[in-house]
């Protein structure tokens, strides 16, 4: 579970984004900084039962910074206001599919899996690995539960066919996209429960075949 005192600093955050409102409430940061690396650690414990490649890691393998790099934004607010953790094989940095978390209060909290907007070599090996293994890839997106929790597989995607496959291939709509992204939403009331990392472990779980296929293109 997260602290309310975390939620407070996000939402407060929101309304008073610059250096010197930051500044004065370094601690309270410090406070929910911890807050979520301990619900990280939880999660990748959790994890690790299912998916050992993600066993060695640290909550600071995994968590993001909140300080935004606004270089190339138009918007210069000097803070993200939400925070989150990409636990997969290699951490953070990582290109395989993995499992991200996150923590953001107002409705937008959620939870991903899958691969976003991969480097050309890599998404050439995806949607090659959809191709040759579409029923393996049909059979994990047409599971019961992954329908249920899921729906389908999210991604910006071409207008047409990719370089090297027809219009006609029955894969067609995979493997127009960009990324292949499984979410799905995590209430704020939920935020503060004791069964929080246990909900968010549930749905990782879920999700497992659909990075293992991913990750299996990466590997070859």
């Amino acid at each position: 579970m997260l602290q309310a005192s975390s939620l407070k600093f996000l939402k407060d955050l929101k309304k008073h984004n610059d250096k010197a409102w930051f500044d004065e409430h370094k601690q309270a940061y410090q406070s929910a900084k911890e807050d979520f690396e301990n619900l990280t650690q939880q999660l990748i414990q959790g994890i690790a039962k299912f998916d050992e490649s993600v066993a060695h890691l640290q909550p600071k393998d995994c968590t993001f910074r909140i300080y935004k790099d606004v270089r190339f934004s138009k918007d210069k607010t000097p803070y993200k206001t939400n925070m989150g953790a990409y636990m997969s094989k290699g951490g953070k940095k990582s290109p395989f599919a993995g499992y991200y978390f996150q923590f953001e209060p107002g409705g937008k909290s959620f939870v991903a899996g899958g691969i976003w907007m991969p480097e050309a070599p890599i998404l050439k090996k995806v949607r090659q690995e959809i191709d040759y293994n579409f029923a393996d890839f049909s059979a994990i997106l047409s599971q019961k539960e992954f329908i249920k929790l899921f729906k389908t597989v999210e991604g910006e995607a071409l207008k047409n066919a990719p370089q090297g496959y027809n219009i006609d291939n029955p894969a067609i709509e995979y493997l127009k996209l960009k990324s292949f992204i499984v979410s799905k939403n995590i209430p704020d009331e939920l935020l503060t429960q004791p069964t929080l990392a246990r909900e968010i472990i549930k749905l990782f779980a879920a999700m497992q075949p659909f990075n293992d296929f991913l990750n299996t293109a990466l590997a070859e």
